[in-house]
């Protein structure tokens, strides 16, 4: 069995002598000197002790580090059933009539804005509710830091609701269940209280853990209580993120303005977004020409944990796309260039796969029990709608016709 000599072993881990002694005295192992052998399974232990070691002192460096950086404002997802007052309580949070502009009254857009508290500043993201924006909903549960998720204390747990803490939990993120409409004479938050208890979340007020704030998003009722509950989770969750690291962000929503051209609403997480910097987003880039923040102003610069609307993209990148810094013009085209390349090579490998064809070939291809295929081009005033038509027409597929989408477009 292969021997090593403990001045050997302290120099292969870049140890004194001395420091690796003290750790053999501990561990019980006799030796004479520094010169003395260690047999092939001490010496593994030793590595293995060292190492943990190591691991454990990275861990306290990283630990330190991240705690001496600055705190930054938690990001809320408010998410539920349509109908349940998602959006009536929004529109009270930004004190606007957001709710009686939607078409139908259902959010369709993702939007963010900022609420300013005497505690502290909290960022909502506006993620719709309908059943037909499932993708933008997973979305939202993605970026955000907690999940608001509202229950009508007059129609209890839906299917949606079901699916909106599915998508909260997929994505790990701490949730604050509010009652709402507790302004009703149906009202019935006990109700709500038991329901949530059979989906396995027992209440503060039952002794448990899952914070539950009856609310009413029609009156204000409580909805103070809500903001500090959400501060205290983010407190808890200690929110940091380093303005000085290589910016990051995350696109919520891209749409085209007649008028201003490409606009996209960018989440910060890490470092600082200025006026002037590149940016690549999967296989666009652009240069920030302005930024506007949730309140209509115009900004120079866009901090972790702030929402922002970005003017200057070349063309619309993919809602729920990464957003990279880059450090000029040449950089910023030489990737999009390469992801455009490979994006239009697997394209053209989908292309290839699925043929167009004749109204005939359909007939007779359905005629002989094989699969018909419908190809179409989808247009759409925004990326988020796109997604919401392709969700839709993926239900409308059977076992006899298969949906293919040729082009899809903004």
């Amino acid at each position: 069995m292969a021997k090593v000599r403990i001045y050997q072993l302290a120099k292969e881990l870049g140890m004194e002598n001395k420091e690796l002694m003290e750790l053999l005295d501990t561990m019980g192992v006799e030796y004479k000197s520094h010169a003395s052998t260690l047999d092939e399974e001490t010496a593994a232990a030793v590595k293995e002790i060292v190492a943990e070691q190591k691991g454990l002192e990275e861990k306290k460096k990283a630990e330190e580090a991240r705690a001496a950086l600055p705190k930054r404002p938690p990001v809320v997802t408010i998410m539920g059933h349509v109908d349940h007052g998602k959006t009536t309580l929004l529109d009270y949070l930004r004190h606007s009539r957001i709710a009686e502009r939607e078409a139908g009254g259902i959010t369709q857009h993702v939007g963010a804005f900022t609420v300013e508290t005497p505690q502290g500043r909290i960022v909502f993201i506006d993620t719709p509710g309908h059943e037909a924006f499932t993708t933008i909903r997973e979305r939202g549960a993605r970026v955000a830091d907690i999940a608001v998720i509202v229950i009508a204390a007059d129609d209890g747990i839906m299917p949606q609701t079901k699916e909106a803490i599915a998508h909260a939990k997929a994505a790990g993120v701490p949730m604050i269940f509010a009652i709402n409409k507790i302004d009703l004479p149906r009202a019935d938050v006990d109700k709500v209280m038991q329901d949530l208890m059979k989906e396995g979340f027992v209440p503060e007020a039952y002794g448990g853990d899952a914070i539950v704030v009856p609310i009413s998003a029609k009156t204000g009722e409580n909805v103070d209580e809500l903001l500090d509950m959400i501060l205290l989770v983010a407190e808890m969750e200690d929110l940091r993120a380093d303005p000085e690291a290589e910016p990051r962000g995350v696109i919520l929503e891209s749409k085209r303005d007649k008028q201003a051209g490409v606009l996209v609403t960018l989440l910060v997480h890490e470092g600082t977004f200025r006026v002037g910097d590149y940016l690549v987003a999967g296989d666009v880039w652009g240069k920030i020409r302005a930024m506007v923040d949730p309140d209509g102003k115009q900004v120079k610069e866009a901090l972790p944990g702030t929402a922002v609307q970005v003017l200057g993209f070349r063309d619309l990148p993919e809602a729920g796309t990464t957003v990279e810094w880059v450090p000029d013009e040449v950089a910023a085209k030489h990737i999009a260039e390469e992801r455009r390349e490979e994006r239009k090579a697997r394209e053209q490998e989908e292309a290839e796969r699925r043929k167009v064809k004749s109204m005939a070939d359909l007939l007779r291809q359905m005629q002989e029990g094989q699969k018909a295929e419908i190809n179409l081009i989808l247009r759409a005033d925004t990326q988020g709608s796109l997604e919401a038509i392709k969700g839709i027409l993926a239900k409308e597929e059977t076992e006899d016709v298969k949906i293919n989408v040729l082009l899809e477009a903004v």
